[in-house]
């Protein structure tokens, strides 16, 4: 007769009689058995990000969260296209439970394609993000608006007057505009939401006279947009709010620093229905392997610690109420400007393929 101490998972042991040849068999089953086991306990108490967002202050968000709860997070960096044909063409054995980007239009796209799940409704998420900017599916993590930049030199307070953004179309702008390029997702999600509000058909006429108000073709990230206006290229652009703060800040050089002193924000639409809102969004990819880790990271994104080291971080607006924005951004932007609530986010992923074809029908470049 043997004697077989087997060691189990939580380090507790377990004393085994051998007898017989088939005895052995069956012990050696059995620590397989808890080896898998052991194996698989080793490796749940993690979290796989692939992540799209471009913000290396982001990686220290994620260590206060390994640090507090002990998940570790594995970040899969890259650019979104990559990363959602990376999901999509591993399909089911994905290793990504959560899919962060910085728009409500991929997330929605996603959605649509059938690569994401239900489960991003929690109480605590639930409690935290407002209906308009979640499904249970994914859900904003930190807010921007896409709003109009100006010079004050060229531009009066009078053409700025209940100024929307269906004002761009505007004969008076003509020659003055400049805005990116119509595959860019930040412009793809804001004219989804026109369609949305506004219909295809007067969408489309829309873009013709933006077209036709260009100072120049489409080319450049949005800090190019505000540093055409800065530089007397057009008066007036078209970007999201936080770029005005981050050239502010320096991190982008003295040039951008100066360029943005000299441009002034307007939020559209304050006469109707409110600036247009988009997401920095967390989506629960179909088939996560940690489902459970990644609504704990998502819960621990909405709180008020983390919404702070966004908004100071990223200049983004916070999700969560209580939070304040960053000075920068209250200082040059301002808190009192009425936010589109009315728009669910919903609709970016659904009409993004209309949006893309009304721009280009256009001649949006």
């Amino acid at each position: 007769m043997r004697l077989i101490i087997i060691r189990i998972a939580n380090n507790s042991h377990s004393q085994i009689k051998i007898n017989t040849k088939e005895d052995m068999r069956k012990i050696s089953i059995l620590a397989l058995i808890f080896s898998v086991f052991a194996s698989s306990f080793a490796i749940a108490n993690e979290v796989n990000i692939f992540n799209a967002r471009h913000y290396k202050a982001d990686a220290d968000l994620y260590g206060k969260f390994t640090k507090a709860t002990g998940i570790k997070v594995n970040l899969i960096n890259g650019k979104s296209g990559a990363l959602e044909k990376r999901i999509i063409s591993e399909g089911a054995n994905s290793s990504a439970d959560l899919y962060i980007t910085a728009d409500a239009g991929r997330c929605g796209a996603m959605d649509a394609k059938g690569h994401l799940q239900r489960g991003l409704s929690s109480e605590a998420i639930r409690a935290a993000v407002p209906k308009s900017f979640r499904t249970n599916k994914w859900v904003g993590i930190a807010k921007r608006a896409r709003i109009i930049y100006y010079s004050p030199e060229r531009v009066t307070g009078a053409e700025l007057s209940g100024m929307s953004y269906e004002g761009l179309a505007d004969p008076k702008w003509k020659g003055r505009l400049v805005i990116r390029k119509s595959s860019n997702i930040y412009n793809k999600s804001l004219v989804a939401s026109l369609i949305e509000n506004n219909g295809k058909k007067a969408t489309a006429e829309w873009a013709k006279g933006v077209v036709a108000n260009m100072a120049r073709d489409s080319k450049g990230n949005d800090r190019a947009q505000i540093m055409a206006v800065a530089a007397g290229e057009a008066d007036i652009a078209v970007a999201n709010t936080y770029y005005l703060a981050l050239m502010l800040s320096g991190k982008k050089g003295a040039e951008q620093q100066e360029a943005a002193k000299k441009v002034k924000a307007f939020f559209p639409n304050q006469n109707g229905r409110g600036t247009h809102m988009n997401v920095s969004c967390a989506a629960l990819v179909k088939g996560a392997p940690n489902k459970d880790n990644a609504i704990k990271l998502v819960e621990f994104l909405l709180t008020p610690e983390s919404q702070e080291h966004f908004t100071n971080n990223t200049f983004e607006f916070p999700m969560i109420e209580g939070v304040s924005p960053s000075p920068l951004v209250v200082n040059n932007l301002g808190l009192d400007f009425q936010q589109d609530m009315k728009t669910k986010l919903a609709s970016y992923g659904k009409n993004q393929a209309a949006a893309l074809e009304v721009m280009t029908a256009a001649g949006w470049k």
